[in-house]
């Protein structure tokens, strides 16, 4: 294979393996990456996280480099992102005068070095390297990975809050890169150095006024749940810095609920129900309290679906009209169904987002809220579950998903639509989390996709073959 054939997706799924594990390009990206460097030598080993495909056949890989610290035995990693072929749906680039000026405020600041410049362009391999903290649509990124920077933003926020810090400010952090995005979002880590009781703060940034919503919020939800949940509560975030658009937040004991699952009990039981209830006060958020949101509907959700898995047929043609169809047969059921009015949703209601703690359980990431269908919320975590026990081989899911019900209770027909989401939504967590790099990604994606027809096919059997439900028509009992 060879560089055009492989960006022209010619051999499908192994044109992306190629570009992202191929011996020619691996070293293609460790020649340009070590250009970037003072010397070469100081490039140690590149590690592959994540790849995701964006519109235009837009491939982007998420690297973690390992960096030599010179005089010294240890190695530092450097986030970067490399992008092959070009997406005719994203914003005109920056042009070169404004990454020039980025890389000499990220210079200024020290957070450029050892790199001597930070950003590439190897026409070539169609190929683009960027280097944290480098990216164009999200500039203070760099003031932002500045721990003397850093210190005046935590400051200022604790400032112009009513009550303080419960404990000293400290005077320096170390910065760590959590969630490198270039154009779209990045998350740092702040470690105190010399305050032992200092807490670690997470720094969540944006490229619009967006922040400033998700701030809102999450806090009307922390006070909602303070107020009304039962041993569930929401991370309440310290502060939005709009002049940053950034959101900090505090860091929250607990893990995410999916490493729980690996080993369900009845401990993991009582997550689950706490889970449901949780959610079910949420949805009763007055719409006044969660401020301006989006309203989505169920057209919105599909075609913003679809544009995300636009690019399943060309690499996996089985699976992409198997996935076609599971959607088009949903739309085709949803409106046999009876609806009701949009309530508060979180809309990433998942295990990652349930950090579960002795005696508590903790929801985190409101960045996706708006006013949706409640039953969208539960289809979604309904669907996590069902991918988590997948992907652990683990027994016990209609359990799991049973008791998380059992917390929310939710009415029949809520509970009709919540299996419809189910499909619809591990359709597409399936394909966004699918790691294309490896070899069994295929067939993992296929058996997953095989249960979202699956679920499509019960709910059609439930609802008749017939046609008999149709909207304010006796609703049939649903096996949970």
């Amino acid at each position: 294979m060879n560089v055009a054939d492989a960006l022209s997706w010619r051999a499908k799924l192994e044109s992306l393996r190629w570009l992202l594990r191929g011996g020619p390009s691996r070293r293609a990206l460790r020649r340009e990456l070590g250009a970037l460097l003072p010397t070469p030598e100081m490039l140690g080993p590149c590690r592959l996280r994540y790849a995701r495909v964006g519109p235009g056949r837009r491939l982007t890989g998420y690297y973690d480099a390992l960096i030599h610290l010179e005089g010294t035995q240890s190695y530092c990693a450097r986030s970067v992102a490399v992008t092959w072929g070009s997406d005719g749906d994203a914003d005109p680039p920056r042009g070169m005068a404004d990454l020039a000026a980025i890389e000499e405020a990220a210079a200024r600041h020290g957070v450029a070095a050892p790199f001597r410049q930070l950003g590439a362009d190897v026409p070539a391999w169609g190929m683009r390297v960027q280097v944290s903290p480098l990216d164009a649509r999200i500039p203070q990124l760099v003031r932002l990975s500045d721990p003397r920077y850093v210190r005046q933003v935590v400051a200022g926020a604790y400032a112009a809050r009513a009550a303080g810090p419960d404990q000293a400010l400290a005077r320096r952090y170390t910065v760590t890169s959590i969630r490198y995005r270039p154009g779209k979002r990045h998350v740092l880590r702040y470690d105190p150095l010399d305050a032992p009781e200092g807490r670690t703060i997470f720094a969540k940034l944006y490229h619009s006024e967006k922040g400033g919503q998700v701030f809102r919020a999450a806090t009307q939800v922390a006070d909602w749940l303070a107020e009304h949940g039962q041993h569930v509560t929401s991370v309440r975030p310290l502060a939005y810095v709009a002049e940053d658009l950034v959101v900090l937040y505090p860091r929250v004991s607990g893990a995410p609920l999916y490493e729980r699952l690996r080993r369900p009990g009845r401990g993991v039981g009582r997550c689950l129900g706490r889970a449901g209830a949780a959610l079910q006060v949420l949805h009763q958020l007055p719409s006044a309290a969660a401020g301006p949101l989006r309203v989505l509907d169920f057209a919105a959700e599909l075609r913003e679906i679809e544009r995300e898995i636009a690019h399943v047929p060309a690499l996996l043609p089985v699976v992409g009209t198997a996935a076609s169809a599971v959607l088009d047969r949903a739309r085709e059921l949803h409106a046999r169904l009876p609806q009701e009015p949009p309530t508060f949703a979180h809309r990433d209601f998942k295990c990652e987002h349930l950090l579960a703690a002795p005696g508590s359980l903790t929801l985190i990431d409101f960045d996706r809220c708006a006013f949706a269908d409640p039953a969208f919320d539960l289809g979604k975590l309904l669907a996590d579950l069902r991918w988590w026990f997948s992907a652990y081989d683990q027994a016990g899911l209609e359990q799991a998903q049973a008791e998380f019900l059992a917390g929310y209770a939710p009415g029949t027909e809520r509970l009709v639509r919540a299996r419809l989401w189910e499909a619809v939504e591990l359709v597409h967590m399936t394909v966004l989390r699918a790691r294309l790099f490896e070899r069994h990604a295929a067939s993992r994606t296929e058996r997953l996709i095989g249960q979202a027809e699956a679920v499509v096919r019960k709910l059609q059997v439930t609802l008749g073959a017939s046609g008999s439900w149709v909207r304010g028509g006796r609703p049939v009992a649903i096996p949970r």
